[in-house]
């Protein structure tokens, strides 16, 4: 952002302004007039960092309300500056200070440094992150005059609520509102100006609603494949099935959000369209859900009914979480049939395979002591019949099937502590009813080494971080652990 060569003194009620020396300190005009006790006009500033000195009211009259109890200031209308137009920004960057006519285009210097005429009609991304834009007209005149523009970024701009009627942006395919207050209502009445659009992206505008405009579903939209919900206030999962009937969506990004559970309709319900008959998010492929609250299984296995999904992200969610009774990554994986890639990492068919048989191996293993278990667990007879694992769940009282309870597994065994020095790595044939607190006191035996307190750590394929095994008690057959597994060996912190 620029200084104004000469400043402008007639402010308004609405307008974003910054502090006159200082770009990066910007706010919104609250109130234009005087102040009690005080000559002439005042201009009373929100400021946007909230750094100011009271809100909005002094010596007991209330002037305006600010956002905070010390984001508002009145200030000097020399003090403050309305910021340049476009027009100005790029011809004071791209302009030559030559006053011949022949040197008076727009250029940029080539890597030949030779003179590269720059003509608006070509420009198709602008980016005016962090600027005073508010107003929509605005936004709507930029655009008009800018015929080739496909893409445009107004992140950090506060804009005003819509009010009139927006010119038709019938080329511009990407738009970027992060950060700049615009709720669904204001969405929905921009949809009518942007009919191409295929990327929206409105990260951290305290979104907590789904507002369609005439329907219980977001209609038109027609293009759009990517939305961007991120950084938003969404908590409960209803709001979000009121996208699903956007036919060409694929990119569904809502990390940072306070979403509780998922879930998808079994027989589409009233979230199927009864025109067009599309299943709910027919298209989905990729679907961000990290760091919000969801805790519960069953949501997790409801990602299986979404008909193309393929990318999920659920990490920094409770049911990640081992801490907090989550489930590790090879779970995730067993649970989610169609999923290729989970949290960033791609799933390999051998990871798959691995994890498949893992989850069964543990599944049987918890049955032993809970025949009811089977009913949390929906994929189980399926993956029991795609790897070819005998069919004997036990009844209450019953060992464990001889083929998983009591063979032998070759677990690779290595030293990281860094107090242990360099030793070789070791595989042993260990029984899979071998429990963490045994390995450990194994580990001592092993590698000698007797005065150190253990940790032991789980190396999973496609997990950028190994497990913890954390509960002594656990045998490896209860964690899963399956043949040809590598375990690394800690020490305790002191």
């Amino acid at each position: 952002m620029q200084e104004s060569p000469e400043p402008r003194h007639e402010f308004w009620v609405g307008q974003r302004v910054h502090a006159s020396g200082d770009s990066q300190r910007i706010g919104t005009v609250k109130y234009v007039g005087p102040v009690e006790g005080y000559s002439d006009t005042w201009v009373g500033v929100d400021w946007d960092n909230g750094e100011g000195k009271h809100d909005g009211s002094i010596n007991g009259v209330r002037y305006f309300h600010a956002k905070s109890e010390r984001s508002g200031s009145f200030v000097r209308a020399h003090n403050l500056n309305q910021g340049i137009s476009l027009l100005e920004s790029l011809e004071s960057r791209y302009k030559s200070e030559s006053t011949k006519d022949e040197d008076d285009d727009m250029f940029v210097l080539s890597t030949s440094n030779q003179r590269v005429s720059v003509q608006l009609l070509d420009i198709k991304e602008l980016d005016l992150t962090g600027n005073l834009l508010s107003e929509w007209k605005d936004v709507g005149t930029i655009c008009e005059q800018l015929p080739a523009l496909r893409t445009i970024n107004l992140s950090n701009n506060l804009m005003s609520p819509y009010k009139s009627k927006l010119l038709l942006l019938k080329n511009i395919q990407v738009v970027v509102l992060n950060n700049t207050g615009v709720d669904w209502e204001q969405v929905e009445l921009l949809r009518q100006s942007l009919t191409t659009i295929e990327e929206l992206h409105v990260m951290g505008n305290s979104i907590s609603r789904i507002l369609p405009g005439s329907s219980s579903m977001v209609q038109g939209f027609d293009y759009l494949r990517l939305l961007n919900l991120e950084d938003n206030c969404i908590d409960e999962w209803k709001e979000i099935m009121k996208l699903s009937q956007l036919r060409c969506l694929e990119k569904l990004y809502l990390n940072n959000n306070c979403l509780k559970s998922v879930f998808y309709p079994d027989n589409g319900g009233h979230y199927e369209s009864e025109v067009t008959c599309y299943k709910p998010f027919q298209n989905l492929r990729h679907l961000l859900l990290a760091n919000n609250n969801i805790s519960d299984l069953a949501s997790i296995d409801s990602l299986n009914l979404f008909p193309n999904l393929v990318d999920i992200r659920l990490s920094d969610n409770p049911i990640t979480d081992s801490g907090r009774g989550g489930v590790p990554r090879f779970v995730l994986i067993a649970r989610l049939a169609k999923i290729q890639i989970l949290n960033g990492s791609e799933v390999t068919p051998r990871e798959r395979k691995d994890s498949e048989i893992r989850y069964v191996r543990l599944v049987v293993s918890r049955l032993h002591a809970s025949p009811e278990e089977i009913k949390q667990h929906p994929r189980f007879y399926e993956l029991e019949k795609i790897h070819g694992i005998e069919d004997e769940r036990p009844s209450i009282g019953a060992t464990v099937p001889q083929t998983i309870s009591s063979g032998l597994l070759s677990i690779t065994l290595n030293c990281v502590g860094a107090s242990m020095g360099e030793k070789p790595s070791l595989t042993k044939k260990l029984p899979a009813t071998t429990t963490v607190g045994k390995l450990k006191f194994l580990c001592e035996s092993f590698f000698k080494l007797k005065s150190m307190k253990l940790k032991l750590y789980l190396r999973e394929e496609g997990s950028p971080f190994p497990m913890l095994l954390d509960n002594d008690t656990s045998s490896l057959m209860d964690l899963g652990i399956g043949n040809d597994s590598i375990i690394l060996v800690d020490e305790e912190s002191s």
